[in-house]
């Protein structure tokens, strides 16, 4: 899942980092600028987008989408037929997940999914709520979302790990996982289980395509998958064809389907990445991400290795299926410990103008921290160049003088 999830508290917002404008540019930042990696906005993106020119522009006529329905022959009624083809052919090229005997439905971003997939999973008749876990560190919106609604059919019950309850309970495995970009399995097993696949950053960019995801339950966002958060589009992958008409039907009552609009502009910019793939000399878009990404975890990393202050997990390298090449996972996040005595790293960072999301947020502790991988150039060129001097600041510090020689 991503989306802006919280809003940023305690600081001048004149001061915050930049902002697209409306011409898709973006404002300059002072040296001294607040840097926000608090929120995973998919900016990263936007100079391959600039490049791509109008291959990717839509228009609308003024009698077009008009009727509230797309299909009235399948399951997800306000599906539209384009956006149903091109991400099963997406899929089919990246090769991340099966969809032959899989219905789509779409939905106003993932976590507009991930309520419609608690809906139809979760019993109706149940002598209580079903409890909803995942492994920590989990996705620091699961637990807002699950409760947000004060539902009877369903409640955040915590660490995956640690669950022991009897009765009938739903696991959301997030796979790589936000915030530590790790890949993950289901960790309970009970008869009663369900589970639920978050798979948001399950894209080559991020991560090697080790398997074709054959899930119940899968979610995909346009937002992390192609940067285009502003669309709010996501859709579920769903095997079973009730869970799906509920899920559809949780979509029906809520919103009575999803822009038109915006599900078209995504399938064209689908097709054109699916294109980008299959076209030699094209400017693939996966093996653009793939290079952003990369380029800037080995910046961090070298930055990191200057000193012990800070650290962050290790990857192994995987064979991945798109590129047919052995990689490691580039997250879209650094999830980073603070391995100093400093008890609270996001307050340490925000004394140095950088926004990040504390580990307690997730489950972990707040010698965590989650920093956007996925900022503008401008932006990630501050943090590194601010956690850079941090580093070299300790490293004098921890210097034996002279006189102590």
């Amino acid at each position: 899942m991503g989306g802006i999830e919280e809003q940023v508290t305690g600081v001048n917002k004149c001061s915050l980092s930049s902002t697209p404008k409306e011409n898709g540019t973006m404002t300059s930042l002072s040296s001294d600028a607040v840097i926000n990696l608090d929120i995973g906005d998919p900016t990263l993106f936007q100079s391959y987008w600039s490049k791509i020119g109008d291959k990717c522009t839509i228009a609308f006529s003024g009698c077009q989408s008009i009727s509230y329905f797309a299909n009235t022959k399948n399951l997800c009624w306000f599906l539209e037929p384009e956006l149903e083809e091109q991400i099963k052919r997406m899929h089919r090229v990246v090769g991340n997940a099966a969809v032959e005997d899989h219905h789509i439905v779409v939905g106003t971003g993932s976590t507009h999914l991930i309520h419609a997939a608690l809906f139809a999973l979760c019993p109706p008749d149940g002598p209580e709520p079903t409890s909803v876990v995942c492994a920590a560190p989990y996705y620091s919106c699961y637990p807002e979302a699950t409760d947000f609604l004060r539902s009877g059919l369903y409640k955040w019950a915590g660490d995956a790990q640690t669950f022991d309850k009897d009765g009938p309970y739903l696991e959301i495995v997030t796979s790589p996982n936000n915030p530590d970009g790790t890949i993950r399995e289901a960790i309970v097993k009970g008869v009663q289980e369900k589970l639920i696949h978050d798979l948001a950053y399950y894209w080559p960019q991020y991560t090697p395509i080790t398997c074709c995801a054959h899930y119940d339950v899968m979610l995909f966002t346009a937002s992390k998958c192609t940067g285009h958060a502003g669309s709010r589009i996501g859709w579920a992958l769903v095997k079973d064809k009730d869970v799906a008409r509920k899920m559809t039907k949780f979509i029906e009552v809520t919103t009575i389907g999803v822009s038109k609009e915006a599900q078209l502009r995504t399938a064209k910019i689908l097709g054109v990445i699916s294109d980008s793939c299959l076209h030699p000399g094209s400017n693939n878009f996966f093996e653009y991400g793939r290079r952003r990404m990369a380029g800037r975890w080995e910046k961090l990393r070298e930055v990191m290795g200057r000193g012990k202050l800070f650290s962050l997990p290790e990857y192994p390298q995987e064979y991945c299926l798109f590129t047919g090449e052995y990689s490691e996972s580039q997250p879209g996040f650094a999830w980073m410990k603070c391995n100093e005595n400093i008890e609270d790293f996001e307050k340490f960072l925000r004394g140095h103008k950088i926004l990040a999301r504390n580990g307690s947020r997730f489950g972990s502790d707040p010698r965590h921290v989650r920093a956007s991988m996925l900022c503008t150039g401008e932006e990630f060129k501050l943090f590194i160049e601010r956690t850079c001097l941090e580093t070299e600041e300790r490293l004098l510090q921890n210097k034996p003088s002279r006189d102590s020689l």
